[in-house]
């Protein structure tokens, strides 16, 4: 399904995706990118985007991939995902424009699958983040993990 609208309606409001003007480009098939151009007022020391910045990118492309894995937005109604773990590192400064990918494993949507159509009330799912700037150099990598709980 392509679920780049409701996926862009879904995360606009979230503060931290405002607040670093993350924009999402697709959420398709369980699969989603997302972008930000690092402002100056997000800078660390060194003057590249703060790692907070990146954890906001990599929580928006692994919920945009969740969201796409839905096969009609009703399945998402009463879902909460929340992240519980992050595993990430960042081999080289980030600047400029930013882009993280993200597409769901084989395994992570079977389990998202069973949630989604109502015969679960809970999953555990990990996103994998690789993202790259401009020059497609990878400034940060790693995965997170989501808890998901359905409805009753």
């Amino acid at each position: 399904m392509d679920a780049t609208r409701l996926a862009a309606r879904l995360l606009e409001p979230i503060p931290a995706n405002r607040t670093f003007a993350i924009e999402l480009l697709s959420a398709i098939d369980a699969s989603a990118e997302v972008a930000l151009v690092v402002a100056s007022e997000f800078h660390n020391v060194i003057g590249s985007l703060h790692s907070s910045g990146l954890i906001a990118l990599v929580d928006a492309a692994g919920l945009a991939a969740i969201i796409a894995a839905a096969a009609e937005e009703h399945e998402l109604h009463d879902v909460t995902p929340l992240g519980s773990v992050a595993h990430l590192e960042f081999p080289s400064p980030a600047y400029a424009r930013l882009v993280d990918s993200c597409k769901l494993t084989e395994h992570a949507r079977r389990d998202l699958r069973v949630l989604l159509e109502g015969k679960a009330r809970k999953a555990q799912l990990d996103t994998a983040a690789d993202v790259i700037d401009a020059d497609n150099v990878v400034v940060c990598r790693g995965t997170f993990t989501w808890k998901l709980h359905g409805g009753s």
